[in-house]
């Protein structure tokens, strides 16, 4: 490795941050918490109405802390071990080594546990005896506690949420065994070694919270809890990964998105839940008043939703679905604002209704509904997927943003042309603004997707759609070539973070390299310092498309100011202000690696590359892209392209992928291997 020996992907301190938020988290897709915190979450499951909904609190019994009074000279540790999706506390002395581990189960999703292991490492016989810290209370302030009985050595409680997020809106019951903790453990002088293991199930019936309980005590008395969890994320790690010969910062800081981002998505095969998205700080947080209360924007499907979807398309669907169940609470919004078809909240919980505390952003900050479509355009270019938009409902949610956007424009007879008014840019610094180039630029994006796929679907495309998408008024200033941001935008006013320069990737608007140029240089200047994490990402990316390795780097370098010690875990703005485990700022910068430095861009006919990377890294390998049921491994260098199938679909095509030299049109046909 690079860099000496150190493992980038292993994170090792002899001290815990002081701030508390900073704690690494142990997540799944459907539970999740920080580490010595006295909450945790489940998926999907809200308290509060309207604007106050927030994920539901659950006391947790998994936050344990071990101690052992009185001794000198203990060496201490806590690390986060990325590979195996587990955190660890180590105590040391010269006679033993007790240790800690936390982890919520990645494939058993119902499951958290921890182990305390103490091994002698001297011939000592005296007992070794280890406290445990247990400040577990069986309350909460979102749902009615009851006491339920014993089940097989584990204590029960079960409630439902108390307030619905709209009348006659879900109010789940949430059902937690967990195995009771003691305050202390001991190791006899006759033992050498030995484990503990401790379980914690949650589900939202009590049928499934048993059948988990019993799974994970079968899995502790085969020995093997720990190891079908650690398993688990091997398989994951190894359909996935992009491994860098450069410096080690930059190797943690993609292993520490990677985890994050990975730990919130469903494992593969059949879920067996509800998955309900991803919001920008994850299930380890959303508390009331915290991350956003847990509420899904368009950070899910802009900033985090292409990195699943280039390594797990099936992860990628189940946030299509979840969109998709929201369309009903979609269709709702637009009428309620005198609109027709589907428009998409700005913040989403459990109904797809609005859920954002202030008005303004839900009224206004319409392009969350482009970008829904957009990340539905990307899967199906990427998969090919005919089902989920013929069987699976992507089809009337297709149409019903199609419908929507018709209906929010307005013809201009002076300009000739159509008109989006009263709307926030992604530059939240600005409102009721007209002609928001990138919310037009969107909402022209998914008028097109819609037509192509009613004619893929030999469906007869609406007329107004082909009308609306190609005289949608994309503002731009002829002189100067660049876009205003929005009609009546002067260059240098301050913007809040990255908006315009959306326009060259993800959305891959048409234009020159000298416009593209001139957007960036334009913006950059005037962009919040202190703005959200992904906003330099996506400079980075502009400037990689230019060939301006060291300008873009010089942007990508600005995002490490989000990232804190020693667990890798990002804030929203660089001052620590905003949304901590911001997933969203992990998710620009996983693109700017995965689509900035390999050039990779999907489109309609074909998955292109176009590699550019700074001189401090030699190679960049990227293991496990999909594209239409094939797994690609790319290994790029200064110097060549290495490109291996090393899986081919079970229903293969009988023309294999080609790799096609964009400038001399040659062809290498690829087959597996």
């Amino acid at each position: 490795m690079a860099d000496g020996k150190e493992d980038p992907a292993v994170f090792t301190s002899t001290s815990l941050p002081s701030d508390p938020r900073l704690l690494a988290t142990v997540t799944n897709a459907y539970l999740g918490t920080r580490v010595y915190r006295d909450i945790l979450h489940v998926n999907g499951v809200y308290n509060g109405a309207v604007g106050d909904t927030h994920r539901a609190d659950i006391p947790s019994p998994v936050n344990v802390r071990m101690m052992v009074p009185g001794a000198d000279s203990l060496a201490e540790t806590f690390t986060l071990n990325t590979r195996m999706g587990t955190f660890s506390h180590m105590l040391q002395s010269t006679d033993y080594t007790a240790t800690h581990q936390i982890y919520a189960h990645h494939s058993l999703v119902h499951l958290m546990a921890f182990s305390i292991t103490i091994r002698r490492s001297a011939h000592t016989t005296q007992p070794i005896t280890v406290q445990l810290q247990t400040p577990f209370v069986p309350k909460s302030q979102d749902l009615d506690l009851n006491q339920g009985p014993d089940f097989q050595g584990a204590h029960y409680i079960y409630g439902k949420t108390l307030v619905p997020e709209v009348e006659g809106g879900p109010s789940p019951t949430v059902h937690m065994l967990w195995t009771p903790t003691p305050h202390a453990l001991t190791l006899h002088g006759e033992e050498w070694e030995r484990s503990w293991e401790f379980l914690t199930a949650v589900a939202e019936s009590e049928e499934e919270a048993k059948r988990s309980y019993s799974e994970g005590l079968a899995l502790i008395a085969a020995g093997s809890l720990h190891s079908s969890h650690a398993h688990a994320w091997a398989t994951l790690w190894r359909g996935c990964c992009i491994d860098l010969d450069g410096p080690l910062p930059l190797r943690q800081a993609v292993y520490g998105c990677l985890y994050y981002l990975l730990s919130a998505i469903p494992p593969r095969g059949n879920l067996g839940f509800l998955f309900h998205g991803i919001s920008p700080g994850g299930l380890s947080n959303g508390t009331q008043g915290e991350d956003y209360w847990g509420h899904v924007f368009w950070d899910q499907d802009t900033w985090m939703f292409p990195n699943i979807l280039l390594f797990y398309p099936e992860a990628a669907r189940a946030i299509l679905e979840y969109r998709i169940r929201m369309l009903e609470g979609a269709l709702r919004n637009a009428q309620e604002q005198g609109y027709k078809g589907a428009k998409f909240p700005w913040e989403s919980a459990a109904t797809g209704r609005e859920v954002c505390p202030e008005e303004i952003y839900g009224a206004q900050e319409i392009h969350v509904t482009g970008d829904v479509l957009m990340a539905f355009e990307q899967y199906y270019c990427t998969t090919q997927d005919q089902k989920l938009f013929r069987e699976d409902g992507g089809w009337k949610l297709v149409g019903a943003v199609a419908q929507y956007w018709c209906s929010r424009m307005v013809w201009s007879e002076e300009e000739q042309c159509y008109h989006i008014k009263g709307v926030m840019p992604p530059d939240e610094y600005h409102y009721r603004v007209d002609n928001s180039v990138y919310t037009n630029a969107v909402a022209q994006r998914s008028l097109n997707f819609a037509a192509d796929i009613a004619r893929d679907f030999l469906i007869p495309v609406p007329e107004e759609w082909v009308d609306c998408a190609k005289k949608v008024k994309v503002p731009f200033d002829a002189e100067k070539k660049y876009h205003p941001e929005y009609d009546g935008y002067s260059p240098g006013e301050p913007v809040k973070q990255a908006d315009v320069v959306l326009l060259g990737f993800p959305l891959m608007h048409p234009m020159s390299s000298e416009v593209r140029r001139n957007d960036l240089e334009m913006y950059e200047p005037v962009t919040e310092l202190d703005g959200p994490a992904m906003t330099w990402s996506m400079f980075a990316v502009g400037w990689l498309e230019l060939k301006e390795v060291q300008r873009a780097q010089s942007q990508l370098n600005k995002c490490f100011s989000n990232i804190t010690e020693p667990f890798k875990i990002w804030v929203e703005n660089s001052d620590g202000s905003g949304a901590v485990n911001f997933l969203t700022g992990m998710g620009g910068f996983l693109q700017a690696v995965l689509f900035g430095y390999t050039g990779f861009r999907i489109t309609k006919t074909s998955l292109r590359f176009n590699p550019a990377f700074p001189d401090d890294i030699n190679k960049l390998k990227v293991t496990g892209v999909s594209y239409f049921g094939n797994k690609i491994q790319f290994t790029i260098t200064k110097k060549e392209i290495r490109i291996k199938v090393t899986e081919f679909p079970q229903d293969a095509p009988a023309s294999p992928l080609e790799a096609v030299l964009e400038e001399s049109g040659q062809r290498f046909p690829l087959r597996e291997g």
